[in-house]
């Protein structure tokens, strides 16, 4: 997994950095500024200071940041002198941009900011479209402007070369101020917020950023021009909005949602490549009527929000093409704020601790996770003290003899933890073990017990108050429900060494405590011997209090184990040694007992399910291919999809069959489909260029726009069409040749088609309307066709033969899968296609086919409206061809 970081700000100031295949903070080096709030990507992060100022800090890399600064010159040929500076007064000037129209000397250009520094002086550019130059770099043009050649010809009348200048960003790995170089008329008033993201804009240039921020008076700036070579941007744009504007949240691509004072959120709409400002906003409403929204933030397609009563909530439907979303839903917790960063993770701030949590199972097919962890990463300024915390904390062990209750606590913990609970993820055994003060002052008296049953009572989690899911042991002292033997090396009671009760001053300082807050806290550091120092705000085992986390530059592989959830080491190996006093014995006692509870709550289960039936099984048959779709939305084409017809067997043995559309939008796949049991009909389409056939249900008819599909053969054409008239054959329950009560019809091309009527076709007082009939197609080809309630039909084709029904079904290019095995006979049939030949008589030349421009086709049909030529004159259908 690459590393990435994860910022975050503790309630000082300060900003720290956690990597993502590291386990510590690191404390930003610039340690000069106090911090309110940053937003960080993968290349830099931005943050607002205590100062109201914004600043960037800039990742440094082996490429340096640098830009070109170019001018031209410019020079006419005069026939006295030569080419020289005087031009004429319509000529550009005479130094000038690539355009001519801008005035541009060498001694106008200056350092945007101090964050800037010329890499040399200014020289000619000697080439030419890659190719080099005559000494001194001029390119000669016949007038301004045209098209410039290296090489000096006779009518060369003017001349120019390019003048470039690097400038190089030297203010990486540090804290850099924007300098506001904007109107004084306009300039921003100071910040509250800030959020950066949109580098993944569809077809948007590499490197280049959106930088939105709020302004305290609520009102929401965007800063221009942010990109590789100007990390700064240039000046600070006002954006309108319908209020007044709290907090705003940019995500990587074209999603950018703030909140408003009145609690509500707003949408921008209409980001992309070209407009990165966006069109309008869209207000969407608070998930609480109560309590309106207090903070808000967007990954690629998921919007995260907290409300004023520090309820968290997650926004479903929320895509490139609806970023409103459609509804709320509420997650567990309480949180102060959340960060989404990239691939949709999510961290935040619990209420009442001030820990980080992050989200865990948060995958591309659950974006709303499943439960809160806390991260447990130490500071980097504590890896000094792990050592003399841990040889003191394992000192401790040979002063007590309730080092093996403390072991059976362990045992039981370990038994008991769930991980698939919606609270974060803590050592359960750590809540069960009393603090290490606690045991040692408990030789004999109840004192010690007391101190330790205070303190657990004490450990309460942010997020409990919502579930109570978790258990915190009552009394340290409790007895394991495993059979443990007790060492019987303990010592003398008497001859222990009496501490002092010192650690219920530490629980009276801080009487809130996480339990996963506990689970990193050495419990010998509540007697204040490591001592950091004056300028230290937090203990050597405490964990920072945070006041905002930014994830938008972390990136967090599903597949890979991070090292943020793990015990500090001062802690982890005193646990370690701790769970050696297990034996193998104790193990295999305690595999028992949990195996003949598994087997007894088996039993108590099944009882339970004893009056259900057996499940039936269903069958699911599924048959895919490659078509080609005449898309619903403009412009109209045909687009290459993957069709997938699934057909399964029901409970009473019936079968129902759904046919699913794969297609790209946009880069998203997205799907049509289509109940099978709908469908009114399937017909073969005539064109000229595809082999294609349209699917017809009740709202398409009247929409008047069916599924049109198309195969690249005949052949598979026709293998569709048989086996999707089979389909819904099986799912409306038609078998078999037509009833005597059938209704028989024929197409304008000479297809038959026979529909099956139902009690609800004539009965009152609803009847069924037409367009909700199903038709079948039945092989042959017809002109007209009659019949009667006896079961007899007759029809006549286009030679004037008469047919009559010998009652098999199927036929055709159904033969075989859902057709008679007699009574099937070939077909055929005889049609005169007629064209007309038009011409107009001139006094010149006769009757010639140069007709008048109002006049009809020289080629036509039989009314003179439509073309009809040899040549674009085809078949009716693939069935027919021409005899001469």
């Amino acid at each position: 997994m690459p590393s990435s970081l994860l910022w975050a700000v503790d309630i000082f100031g300060r900003v720290y950095t956690l990597s993502t295949v590291g386990q510590y903070w690191e404390l930003c080096k610039d340690t000069q500024l106090e911090f309110k709030r940053v937003s960080a990507v993968k290349q830099c992060c931005w943050g607002i200071a205590c100062d109201h100022q914004v600043y960037t800090y800039v990742f440094s890399g082996d490429v340096p940041i640098r830009y070109q600064e170019e001018t031209y010159e410019n020079q006419r040929w005069n026939p006295v002198g030569g080419f020289c500076e005087k031009l004429l007064p319509s000529d550009r000037w005479q130094w000038s941009d690539v355009s001519g129209l801008k005035h541009q000397q060498l001694d106008s250009f200056t350092l945007p900011s101090p964050h800037w520094e010329w890499e040399s002086d200014w020289y000619v550019d000697e080439n030419i479209g890659g190719e080099p130059t005559e000494k001194g770099g001029w390119t000669y043009a016949i007038d301004f402007p045209s098209t410039y050649t290296k090489d000096k010809k006779w009518n060369s009348c003017v001349r120019r070369r390019r003048w470039i200048r690097y400038r190089r960003y030297k203010s990486r790995d540090v804290w850099a101020k924007i300098v506001l170089r904007d109107d004084p008329d306009q300039l921003p008033d100071p910040f509250n917020d800030i959020s950066v993201g949109g580098w993944e804009i569809t077809d948007e240039p590499l490197g280049r950023l959106s930088v939105w921020a709020v302004s305290l008076q609520g009102k929401v700036w965007y800063r221009e021009n942010v990109c590789h070579h100007n990390p700064e941007g240039s000046m600070w744009s006002l954006i309108t909005t319908p209020g007044e504007v709290v907090q705003i949240s940019c995500g990587p691509y074209d999603l950018l949602w703030a909140t408003l004072w009145e609690g509500q959120a707003i949408v921008r709409e209409g980001i992309d490549r070209n407009n990165p400002q966006g069109i309008s906003w869209s207000i969407v409403e608070s998930p609480s009527s109560e309590n309106g929204i207090m903070h808000v933030s967007v990954g690629v397609d998921v919007v995260w929000c907290v409300t004023k009563d520090r309820k968290v909530w997650f926004r479903r439907g929320v895509n490139s093409h609806n970023p409103c979303g459609t509804s709320w839903i509420e997650m567990v917790g309480e949180m102060m704020m959340v960060t989404v960063g990239l691939n949709n993770q999510v961290w935040g701030i619990g209420c009442d601790d001030r820990a980080l949590y992050f989200r865990q199972g948060v995958t591309p097919s659950e974006l709303s996770g499943k439960t809160w962890k806390a991260i447990l990463s130490g500071r980097e300024s504590d890896r000094s003290q792990t050592g003399s915390s841990t040889s003191l904390l394992s000192a401790g062990c040979f002063f007590t003899d309730d080092i093996q209750n403390q072991t059976n606590a362990i045992t039981q913990g370990d038994a008991d933890t769930s991980s698939d609970t919606e609270l974060p993820s803590v050592p359960m055994h750590l809540a069960n073990t009393p603090p290490m003060g606690a045991a040692a002052s408990s030789s004999g008296n109840g004192t010690g017990n007391q101190t330790a049953e205070t303190h657990a009572n004490l450990t309460v989690d942010p997020l409990d108050s919502d579930q109570g899911e978790t258990t915190v042991a009552s009394t340290p002292n409790e007895k394991a429900n495993l059979e443990m033997h007790t060492s019987s090396t303990n010592l003398n009671p008497s001859a222990e060494l009496q501490w002092t009760n010192i650690d219920l001053k530490e629980a009276q300082k801080h009487p809130v405590l996480s339990v996963s807050t506990f689970a990193e806290t050495s419990s010998l550091s509540s007697l204040g011997m490591f001592s950091v120092g004056a300028e230290e705000q937090y203990g050597a085992d405490e964990h920072p209090l945070w006041a905002w986390v930014s994830g938008g530059g972390c990136l967090v592989d599903l597949h890979s184990p991070l090292k943020w959830f793990t015990v500090p080491s001062g802690l982890s190996s005193s646990v370690q040694s701790l769970s050696l006093s297990i034996t193998p014995a104790q193990t295999a006692a305690w595999r028992k007992q949990i195996f003949q509870q598994l087997s007894e709550r088996t039993k108590r289960e099944l009882e339970n399910f004893r009056h259900y039936e057996q499940a039936i099984e269903q069958s699911v048959w599924v048959k895919t291919g490659t078509l080609q779709w005449w898309r619903n939305w403009k412009p109209h084409k045909w687009m290459d999809v993957r069709v997938a017809l699934e057909q399964f067997t029901g409970s009473d043995g019936m079968r129902d069959s759904i046919l699913f559309i794969y297609y790209m939008y946009h880069e998203e796949k997205k799907y049509i489909h289509v109940f099978l049991n709908e469908v009114t009909i399937i017909v073969e389409v005539l064109n000229e260029a595809k082999h294609s056939f349209a699917l017809y249900t009740p709202e398409r008819t009247k929409q008047r726009w069916p599924i049109r599909l198309a195969a690249t053969t005949e052949q598979e054409m026709h293998d569709w069409l048989s086996l999707l008239n089979m389909s819904c054959c099986e799912s409306r329950r038609i078998q078999g040749p037509p009833s005597h009560h059938a209704i028989w019809s024929v197409t304008c091309k000479g297809d038959i088609f026979v529909s099956e009527p139902s009690p609800e076709l004539e009965a009152g007082p609803h009847l069924m309307p037409c367009d909700q009939m199903f038709w079948r197609q039945v092989g042959g080809h017809l002109r007209l066709i009659e019949c009667n309630n006896r079961g007899i039909v007759w029809g006549i084709g286009y030679d004037h033969t008469a047919w009559v029904y010998t009652g098999g079904y199927g036929g055709g290019f159904i033969q075989g899968l859902a057709s008679s095995a007699d009574n099937i006979y070939t077909q055929s049939d005889v049609k005169c296609v007629y064209i007309y030949e038009n011409q107009r008589w001139n006094p010149v030349t006769g009757y010639s086919s140069r007709g008048l421009p109002t006049d009809r086709y020289m080629w036509s049909d039989a009314s003179g409206l439509q073309e009809c030529t040899k040549i674009n004159t085809k078949p009716p259908s693939p069935q027919w061809s021409w005899v001469n």
